[in-house]
């Protein structure tokens, strides 16, 4: 669980102070969602509710000026 929680914040990171693109950015995400789901088969929905919608939050609040991802 840690490490899941480390990727994600490290997602949350390049989403708050990088100027990465936003594919390379959407590549770090789905390697969280690749993790996740090796960790928890079941869980894909979990994912979604808890870490998609943080990172959504975050790229519309400090990266909106950018392309959607």
């Amino acid at each position: 669980m840690r490490e899941l929680q480390r990727m994600a914040d490290r997602v949350c990171v390049l989403i708050l102070s990088s100027d990465l693109p936003a594919i390379e950015i959407e590549i770090e995400k789905n390697k969280v969602r690749e993790r996740c789901l090796e960790l928890y088969p079941d869980r894909e929905q979990l994912y979604d509710l808890v870490y998609e919608s943080r990172f959504s939050r975050l790229w519309e609040q400090f990266r909106c000026e950018d392309a959607e991802v």
